[in-house]
C-alpha cells in the first residue's frame, strides 16, 4: 500500500467517529469493512446488496491492488460512496467507521483476524473455516464466548430452507438413534489451480500477506493458498467443515470424541501438499459413527446420508423413508419435508448485528466444525488416532 493510500485510510477513520452505539434509527445503515475482496469476498458483497438490509460497504482491505480496487468500483456503483481501502487488516480493524467486519481473506488468518476484531469491538461475518490452527481457533473462540459481539460463520447450510427442516425432523426423532452417516463430495479435476503468470509482483502487500508466519513470498503461493500446508489445512477445512458442520448440528453434539484419517496426493503431482485424495472417520459422543470422503480424482460418489433405527435420510434429496430398518416402529411411509421460509444467511447476520441476536451459525457451530477439522488434520498427519477432552477443550492422543 502507498503513503498515499495509507494517509486517505487513515483519515477516514479518523473523520469517522460514528460508533455502533450511536446508530440514530434502525434504519441506518450497517456500516461493514471487507477484509479479502477475492471470489468469496466479491460474492458477499452481492450477498449484502440482496439481503434486502440496510449496510454499506465503508473499507476494503486486500493484499492485491488489483482486488481492492475492483471492490472498490462495485461499492461506488452500488452505495455512491467509495470506501476506504488497505492492504493491512489492523487499519480496517482501526477505523471507526466499521462497526462490523466479513472476514474472507485466506482460510489461515481467519482466527486471528477474528480474535483481533472482537478485541477492537466489531460484529463478525467470518467465512468457514473458522480457523485451521486449533490454538488460535480455541483463543477467538473463547474470547466471542466473553464477548456480547454477534459472530455468524459462514457454513450456509445452516440458513438452507431444506436442511434447516430436516435438522428439525432429525432432532426430533424421525429416523430414531442415528448411528452413522456417509458424507461425500468428489470431484475430477486439478481444484484450486489459477493462472497467475501476468500478474505484476508489486502489486501485493507481499508481508500483508505472509501474515506474521513462515509462508514463502510467491506469486504461486499466494494465488494457490489452498494448495500449500502454511496456508491451508487441506480438505478438511476447505470442504470436510461444509460437511461435518452438520454432525454438530442435526446430532446436537458438538465435538467428535475420536478421529482417524488417510489420504494423500494420489493424481494431481503439480507441487501441491495438501490432500487430493482424503477420508476420515469421526465418532461422536452420543453413538454415531461419521464417514467422510473427498476425492478431486473422479466425480462419482457424491453422498449425504443418515442412518437411523427407524430409517433413513438423504439429506441432498431431502428424502426420509423406512428403508434399512426391520424394527416395529420403522418409518412405513415416506416423510415430507416442507422446505422453511427464511432470509439469507447473509441476511441472518445483518438483522442479528440490529437485534443483538444470536445468528444461525454461531460461534459454537464454528468453533465445532473447527475441532473436527483440526483433528483430523492430525490424525491424518501422525497416522494415530486422535481424541478430544470437551471438557478443558483440547485435542488429545486417543
Amino acid at each position: 500500500m502507498t503513503d498515499a493510500t495509507r494517509r486517505s485510510f487513515l483519515g477516514t477513520a479518523a473523520l469517522a467517529p460514528v460508533l455502533m452505539s450511536a446508530r440514530d434509527t434502525a434504519r441506518d445503515p450497517v456500516r461493514i469493512g471487507l477484509i479479502g475482496a477475492g471470489g468469496r469476498g466479491t460474492y458477499l458483497l452481492e450477498e449484502i446488496a440482496k439481503s434486502g438490509e440496510a449496510a454499506r460497504v465503508v473499507a476494503v482491505c486486500d493484499v492485491w491492488s488489483v482486488a481492492r480496487e475492483k471492490a472498490s468500483a462495485t461499492v461506488l456503483k452500488a452505495s455512491g460512496k467509495a470506501p476506504a481501502l488497505t492492504s493491512r487488516y489492523q487499519e480496517l480493524l482501526a477505523n471507526k467507521d466499521v462497526e462490523a467486519v466479513i472476514i474472507a481473506a485466506p482460510d489461515f488468518t481467519h482466527s486471528k483476524i477474528l480474535l483481533e476484531a472482537i478485541q477492537a469491538g466489531k460484529d463478525v461475518y467470518c467465512e468457514k473455516p473458522m480457523g485451521t490452527d486449533f490454538a488460535e481457533a480455541k483463543a477467538a473462540y473463547l474470547a466471542v464466548r466473553a464477548s456480547k459481539q454477534v459472530v455468524q460463520i459462514g457454513t450456509q447450510r445452516r440458513s438452507d430452507p431444506g436442511l434447516m427442516a430436516v435438522a428439525k425432523l432429525l432432532r426430533e426423532g424421525v429416523i430414531g438413534k442415528v448411528t452413522r452417516a456417509d458424507l461425500q463430495v468428489h470431484f475430477q479435476e486439478q481444484r484450486w489451480r489459477r493462472d497467475f503468470h501476468q500478474i505484476d509482483p508489486a502489486q501485493i502487500d507481499w508481508d500483508a500477506f505472509a501474515f506474521g508466519k513462515d509462508v514463502k513470498k510467491d506469486l504461486r503461493h499466494w494465488r494457490e493458498w489452498q494448495l500449500f500446508r502454511e496456508t491451508s489445512n487441506g480438505i478438511p477445512g476447505l470442504w470436510m467443515s461444509h460437511l461435518i458442520d452438520l454432525a454438530a448440528w442435526f446430532l446436537d453434539d458438538p465435538y467428535p470424541k475420536s478421529v482417524v484419517a488417510l489420504g494423500g496426493v494420489y493424481l494431481w503431482q503439480d507441487g501441491r501438499q495438501t490432500q487430493d485424495v482424503f477420508q476420515a472417520l469421526l465418532e461422536y459422543p452420543k453413538q454415531c459413527l461419521i464417514s467422510f470422503a473427498m476425492s478431486l480424482t473422479n466425480s462419482g460418489g457424491n453422498r449425504n446420508l443418515w442412518f437411523g433405527t427407524k430409517g433413513t435420510l438423504d439429506g441432498d434429496a431431502l428424502k426420509i423413508t423406512g428403508e434399512g430398518s426391520t424394527m416395529p416402529d420403522r418409518l412405513l411411509e415416506p416423510v415430507k419435508v416442507e422446505k422453511l421460509e427464511v432470509e439469507s444467511h447473509m441476511a441472518n447476520f445483518l438483522r442479528c448485528v440490529r437485534s443483538r441476536a444470536t445468528p444461525r451459525a454461531d460461534i459454537q457451530a464454528g468453533f465445532s466444525h473447527a475441532v473436527a477439522d483440526c483433528m483430523a488434520v492430525a490424525a491424518y498427519e501422525t497416522g494415530k488416532r486422535i481424541g478430544f477432552d470437551a471438557q478443558k477443550l483440547e485435542i488429545t492422543s486417543a
